[in-house]
């Protein structure tokens, strides 16, 4: 599936690129992968909400565990979508965090927006 509405600004290896992009490029939207060399991503999250108050941050793990979760809202993430579940759920996710509201599994039927 294609989106001519998204474009992908910057890529990093690793949790320190991650808030050095996200700080060169002020990105509408931040997605971060909880296990990542150098600083994991809650790390990064925390460093980036810093400096990107406003920015809805997405983590995008194959990390499926409740704890995992709360560890990203405490991190600053306004959502979460396991890999396993990339094709149903991160566009719809993406178009959630942009549109103000989150995006986390567990709510009523699985993986909705809860709106907050």
């Amino acid at each position: 599936m294609s989106r001519c509405d998204l474009e992908v600004c910057g890529e990093a290896a690793n949790g320190r690129q991650a808030i050095e992009k996200a700080r060169e490029l002020s990105p509408d939207l931040v997605i971060l992968d909880i296990t990542m060399p150098v600083l994991g991503g809650f790390a990064a999250a925390q460093e980036i909400r810093k400096f990107l108050r406003d920015v809805p941050i997405l983590f995008f793990s194959i990390h499926e565990s409740r704890q995992s979760i709360e560890e990203a809202k405490l991190a600053g993430g306004q959502g979460y979508v396991s890999k396993a579940q990339a094709g149903t759920t991160l566009l719809k996710a993406l178009d959630t965090l942009l549109d103000k509201q989150t995006f986390f599994p567990g709510e009523a039927d699985g993986l909705r927006p809860n709106g907050t």
